[in-house]
Parts: C-alpha cells; structure tokens; sequence
C-alpha cells in the first residue's frame, strides 16, 4: 500500500518571488526578474551620472568658472552634462548668461561709474559711462574692469560712433538710403532690386557705426553685446553702456577750421 501523499499548500500570490506564465504550446514558464534585479537596474543611469560626476576634478571646475564668471555649481553642472567638455560647457553657460541677461533687461540701471582710457602716447583719449543697478556692484573691480574694456574697444574702433542701433539719428539713415539709391551702378534696375540692395548697403553702414555689434578685440568670437551680458549673468545685474565720448590731439582744430 503507497503511503498518503501530502500536498504543500501554496504561497498567497503575494508572497511569491517571481510570477509565472504557463505556456500550453510550449510546456515552459517565464519567469519575471526579481524586485531586487528591477530596483538595481533602475539605479544603472543613477550610478553612470555618479561615475562622471567624480571624474569632474576641482581644478578644471575652477579653470571653467575663471573663463566664465559662472558659479562654482553652474560650472560643475555643465561639466557633468557635458561630459568634461570644457568648450561645450563654456557653450552651454554662454547660452544660459545670454538668456539670463535677457531677463534683466527691463530692469532700471542708473548707478554706475565713467571710465577712462588714454592710449599710448597720449594722442587718444576715451571716456565711458558704463551703469548698473546698485552702487555695490558699481564698485566691484569685475564692473570696473568690464567698464575698462569698453573705453578700450572704442579706442579700438575709430569707426563706431554710436552704441546701439536706436542712438542712430533717423536723419543720417534716410540720408544714406538716398545717396545709396543713386549709385551709377544701380541705375536701370527694378525699383524692388534697387531697395532691396539699398537697405542691405545702409544696414551694413549701420553696422560699422556700432559699438554693440564689434567683435571684442580680445576675443573676436563674442561681440561687445555678448560681453556685456556676460557681465550680467556674473554680477547679476542689469548692465548698460550709457554713452562714449572719442577725444583725438588736433580733433578740436579740425571741427574749427570746418565752422
């Protein structure tokens, strides 16, 4: 006589480490990944940010903040996402001062210093009112220095005139449409041609004219607009260049003799 079989009751379903799908065609089970296996693959792109993260070394955080301005987490941040490209990240915190600048704007900035600059030789003079929000930061050597910089781009730049587009007087504008127009060369050209070429000539002149559209003498790859926001992302202010006066040996000779 066979002895009495026992049968194990089974588990609740809750308790079960794995779930079991019952093939018919196949005979087979399918067994679902431990909770263990799943929570442990969630944490793999967690771990793989932690390995590049410990890869950022101080001292390049620090290089990338001195190039920058930015702070210290800004810099560690773009250096992480960029993977320890120090010019993408520059790239990446370039775009995120500009969009920063544009914030500020609006705001009122009627503190401020005037800087000066006198070239070699003592032929050349410039002197630029430069402002800002608050006279604390009118008096950080960083706003001294960018205000330094200005007054020597213009020394730079005999052919600047104005600071932005709106300092162009409406005058000199239409001035320039007319003589443009009636270049020999555009003669006999379709009215719609002709005006098209006009304004492309006269932007063009406009161009020359101002200061916020000049390469930056000592990074060519940024204009003097960029620099300044650049100066806004880092002292957090709202910064303009108010106005430039250009002083040159003999300049007041010459507007004489033409009066």
């Amino acid at each position: 006589r066979c002895p009495p079989i026992s049968i194990a009751r089974l588990p609740p379903p809750n308790m079960l480490l794995a779930n079991a799908l019952f093939l018919s065609s196949a005979s087979a089970y399918v067994i679902t990944p431990p909770l263990h296996a799943t929570r442990a693959a969630g944490r793999a792109p967690l771990a793989a940010v932690m390995a590049v993260e410990t890869k950022v070394d101080a001292k390049v955080v620090k290089t990338l903040r001195d190039a920058t301005g930015a702070g210290m987490m800004d810099c560690k941040k773009a250096l992480i996402e960029c993977e320890g490209d120090m010019d993408a990240a520059t790239e990446v915190l370039r775009k995120k001062g500009l969009a920063s600048a544009e914030k500020k704007a609006g705001r009122a900035a009627k503190e401020g210093i005037i800087e000066t600059y006198i070239h070699t030789g003592a032929k050349l003079g410039i002197m630029v009112e430069v402002n800002c929000e608050t006279d604390f930061v009118a008096k950080r050597p960083e706003f001294q220095e960018l205000a330094k910089a200005v007054a020597m781009q213009v020394a730079a730049c005999p052919t600047v005139e104005y600071v932005s587009d709106d300092s162009i007087p409406q005058e000199w504008i239409d001035k320039e449409k007319r003589i443009e127009a009636a270049s020999e060369d555009l003669q006999g050209k379709p009215e719609q041609i002709i005006e098209k070429i006009v304004t492309g000539r006269v932007e063009k002149a406009m161009k020359a004219k101002l200061l916020m559209n000049q390469p930056y003498i000592r990074d060519p790859n940024m204009s003097v607009d960029e620099l300044v926001k650049s100066y806004v992302a880092k002292l957090g202010e709202n910064i303009k260049i108010a106005r430039f006066s250009r002083f040159t040996v003999g300049g007041s000779v010459v507007e004489d003799e033409e009066e």
